[in-house]
């Protein structure tokens, strides 16, 4: 045999051999595949008629397994197979499954179309494998969350679709599906969206309205031709023209006459006859906290529209319409434009137990959430998170540290620092500047801690900004009612930052639960902690503490006061901002008020109606701790209490506060009598908390109200981003002579 002859030979053997091997990979790889299939499978839920015909709605619960919620803001309308035209089941098999009635339940050639379409680019990454009945198990029995876009997903998908099929008529099939996609604005089931978006029913509805509407499941939000973009609905209504066109369902001119009818042609702006029998549809009161588990569900990869979840929240339900009706109903605002943002969170785990977003907000759903926005001034609540807390977990402060109250002007600028008073009161203790909200001691305080450590302690408590803090912020931070709540938690909890979080647990369709548990942190020092409660105390029972309004006897709490006025050259008088923030070791709650647009005429808040957070804050924690009594703070065994010029003080054990006479104090050790570490009185008045007996108590002012806690204003500072599509306004910077309190 020639050499030409053997190396043909020799090349047509490697060719004969790597077919043999590759046959066997292919073959080894198929039967690996049909295992994994079938042991895949043997785990997928069963499916019934049932499951098959119910509509989609996630129901969401309270923390006592309450429905609360439910996504569907219509009564539910099924149709029957003789209320469906054929021209709409014609043109959801065109645009959706073209093979429906040749297929058993998954379609091969679709599957390997859409293959090569996504291999190649032909469909930007967007066509799919799936056939009606496929989608139809999916919305039925599975979620749609990324992480469930599984093989071991599909492989069931596929499965339970056969068995659809082996068990109901295509008609059947097209039946389910029509009643169970979701349609957008809360609307599942064609027959229903027919009402909602013409008021009409299904039979009535022309080829143009039938059209869109098969067209609509594939993304709801883009095409709705009531507060969509009206662009892609009318780009997605003829797309489905043009397939029943080319599946000889209509004719070209058919086709031609429709595509030119007005996408919003029909429309009924009163929306047919859905409304809703269901009491738990659309309740104003929960309307904020509703919103930011739409925005959770959606963050956690769930579709809440169409996955039919059981969401389990930590909300108090009867804490929660407390809090909508105090704020509505029970305390004295200036006008109905006044509005408030409020958190309540529970300082043991981080659970958010109620939130209001605001008041007086009419017939609007999922608006502005103002407990969440970032893009208002907190004023002196700023105080013991960035100034205080910092100074004793790091220079071991005592709470009869000197600090000086007097001249300041920010470094490197002509700012002057003022006080709401315009005066100075020269050397203090620390505990005194902080009841009294004075702000030159806690700038100055913040100088001697240094910036870079205050940044690490609010890190440490969920607080952050892309740009570096400057000492203004020491006075002013740009958080929000949630943030701050959180924050000041850690104080009430003994030092342990929990992040906030709405949800429970989530149940998917297929009876697969995701739990959600606290994950805290420590944040600071117990003594940190400790102290900083003892001074905040005195905001409601010192004499000269900005938070007396508030004060609720019987009650163990502490606080602070926040209030900023407008920057000099806006030429406006009054407050732009009050916050009252204050805790148990059961609730930390916080309140914002003021207007969303500060800047218009008659928004700013008279010195009567600053007082309007603090008696909210005062109202909610009057009801709270009524069902919830907290007990007093009990003293760490590293923190000294020391009889200073005959007041109580607390130093750190060991530190040279604890030990010296420095500043020339008179320092006595404090008596080791219980009663001297707490004040905590040994009972609680047994009253009824209602709405009439706040409503007596506090729909008149106080007689003790006094201008020197009203006073605050904003400082420069670079917001952190914005939470909400239509935010309230910003605080332009401020170069001008600031007071804040």
């Amino acid at each position: 045999m020639s050499n030409n002859n053997q190396k043909t030979f020799h090349i047509h053997n490697l060719i004969k051999k790597f077919f043999i091997y590759l046959s066997g990979i292919i073959i080894i790889l198929i039967f690996t595949l049909t295992i994994l299939f079938f042991y895949y499978v043997s785990s997928a839920p069963k499916i019934s008629e049932d499951d098959l015909s119910r509509q989609n709605i996630t129901t969401i619960y309270d923390n006592q397994d309450r429905v609360i919620s439910r996504l569907g803001i219509q009564k539910i309308e099924y149709a029957k197979n003789n209320q469906i035209p054929s021209t709409l089941k014609n043109a959801i098999v065109s645009i959706e499954d073209r093979r429906f009635y040749k297929h058993h339940g998954i379609d091969l050639v679709r599957i390997f179309g859409a293959a090569v379409s996504n291999i190649f680019g032909h469909s930007s990454g967007m066509q799919g494998g799936s056939t009606l009945t496929q989608q139809l198990v999916k919305l039925s029995v599975f979620s749609t969350a990324d992480s469930d876009r599984t093989f071991k997903r599909k492989a069931q998908e596929a499965w339970l679709a056969i068995n659809v099929e082996r068990h109901f008529t295509k008609s059947q099939i097209l039946d389910f599906y029509i009643n169970k996609a979701y349609m957008g604005n809360g609307i599942y089931g064609m027959q229903t969206a027919a009402q909602y978006y013409y008021g009409k029913d299904l039979m009535e509805l022309n080829l143009s309205e039938l059209a869109l509407l098969a067209g609509m499941p594939q993304s709801p939000t883009y095409y709705n031709p009531a507060t969509g973009n009206l662009k892609y609905a009318t780009n997605r209504r003829n797309e489905v023209l043009n397939a029943m066109v080319r599946n000889k369902y209509i004719t070209q001119g058919e086709a031609k006459q429709a595509s030119h009818e007005s996408i919003t042609s029909g429309l009924d702006p009163n929306h047919g006859n859905v409304s809703s029998s269901d009491p738990n549809v659309k309740e104003k009161f929960i309307d904020s906290y509703i919103k930011e588990i739409l925005d959770e569900l959606q963050a956690q990869g769930y579709n809440p529209y169409k996955d039919g979840l059981k969401v389990h929240t930590n909300l108090d339900l009867n804490a929660q319409l407390y809090l909508y009706t105090a704020a509505n109903k029970l305390v004295p605002f200036q006008n109905n434009k006044m509005q408030t943002g409020i958190a309540v969170i529970n300082p043991h785990n981080g659970k958010i137990i109620a939130m209001l977003g605001g008041r007086h907000t009419g017939n609007i759903m999922y608006g502005l959430n103002r407990a969440v926005q970032t893009n208002r001034s907190s004023g002196s609540t700023a105080k013991p998170i960035m100034d205080y807390g910092p100074a004793i977990e790091y220079l071991d402060w005592p709470t009869f540290k000197t600090v000086q109250d007097n001249y300041f002007t920010f470094p490197g600028t002509h700012t002057v620092l003022y006080d709401f008073d315009k005066k100075y009161k020269g050397a203090m203790t620390m505990r005194d500047a902080l009841i009294q909200s004075r702000n030159v001691p806690a700038i100055r305080s913040l100088q001697e801690v240094g910036l870079k450590k205050s940044t690490i302690f609010l890190k440490k408590l969920g607080i952050s900004q892309k740009e570096p803090y400057t000492l203004q912020n020491g006075i002013a931070l740009y958080i929000s009612p949630l943030q701050v709540a959180a924050a000041y938690a850690a104080f009430a909890n003994g030092g342990i930052y929990y992040k906030p979080y709405y949800i429970n647990s989530i149940t998917t369709q297929d009876g697969k639960t995701k739990r959600f548990s606290p994950n805290g942190k420590r944040a600071m020092k117990e003594s940190t902690a400790y102290m900083i409660t003892d001074m905040l105390k005195g905001v409601f029972s010192d004499p000269e503490g900005s938070g007396t309004v508030a004060q609720i006897s019987g009650v163990n709490q502490a606080g602070k006061t926040g209030t900023t006025n407008y920057p000099k050259d806006s030429k406006k008088s009054g407050v732009m901002d009050s916050w009252m923030v204050g805790y148990t070791k059961n609730y930390s709650i916080a309140v914002w008020t003021g207007y969303d647009h500060p800047f218009q005429p008659g928004s700013s808040i008279s010195e009567r109606y600053t007082k309007s957070s603090q008696l909210l804050y005062r109202a909610i924690m009057k009801y709270l701790d009524y069902q919830n009594h907290a007990q007093d703070w009990v003293v760490p065994n590293n923190v000294q209490a020391i009889k200073v010029n005959n007041k109580r003080q607390l130093a750190i054990y060991g530190s040279k506060w604890a030990n010296s006479t420095e500043n020339n104090y008179n320092l006595k050790p404090y008596s080791n009598n219980s009663n001297m570490f707490s004040s905590s009185p040994s009972f609680r008045p047994k009253e009824n908390i209602n709405e009439h007996s706040i409503k007596d108590n506090q729909n008149s002012f106080p007689s003790s109200y006094t201008s020197s806690s009203t006073s605050n204003s904003s400082s420069t500072s670079n917001s952190t981003s914005e939470r909400i599509n239509k935010p309230i306004e910003q605080y332009p910077n401020n170069n001008n002579n600031i007071t804040v309190r």
